[in-house]
């Protein structure tokens, strides 16, 4: 199942049609190489170590449920300070990919014709071309929503900044310049 990918920092790739309804179990985890490419994409100093932990099953009769729990430790410069913060990310997550022309991959319209979306139902599923899909990406794409953004070393806080009230946010009439203009 593993081949790399040569544009994404970390691949693992998956031949969909050796998934069977049985969960497989999948270990990933980043090498020295992988770990700096990722440090580089993120925007941070380091990544310290990555690995995750998947089930890799099929869902329904085309689709592929991608199961799991990704951990990560990375040091960030502090906002503030610029010092390194060093963070943990431990989440777990799951993405559907079906293939691309899937009828499973559309959101049904109401009467009216219109798309109800709801913020808080499940996410569509992902769409996939050709018979592989990257493990290794979405892993990385979900550790990569859990970094955060504003890092702050412990006990630092923003000092000596200035709240702007919006005073000089008004713009100045276009008649103000001619009010001086026949002054001579």
């Amino acid at each position: 199942m593993k081949n790399k990918r040569d544009d994404v920092p970390f691949s693992y790739l998956v031949n969909v049609g050796h998934i069977s309804a049985n969960p497989v179990e999948v270990h990933l985890e980043a090498d020295k190489r992988e770990l700096a490419a990722l440090a580089e994409r993120w925007n941070v100093l380091s990544v310290d170590g990555l690995k995750a932990e998947l089930q890799i099953a099929r869902w329904k009769r085309d689709g592929i449920r991608l199961k799991g729990r990704v951990q990560a430790n990375i040091v960030q410069s502090c906002v503030v300070t610029l010092d390194p913060v060093p963070s943990t990310i431990d989440e777990t997550f799951e993405q559907i990919f079906v293939p691309e022309n899937s009828k499973l991959a559309r959101r049904p319209a109401n009467d009216a014709g219109e798309m109800v979306l709801d913020p808080d139902g499940p996410d569509l599923p992902e769409s996939f071309t050709g018979d592989t899909i990257d493990a290794g990406d979405v892993v990385t794409e979900f550790a990569a929503l859990a970094i955060d953004p504003y890092p702050r070393k412990p006990g630092v806080e923003f000092g000596g900044h200035m709240e702007d009230t919006g005073e000089n946010d008004k713009k100045p009439s276009a008649f103000a310049v001619l009010k001086d203009w026949k002054k001579d």
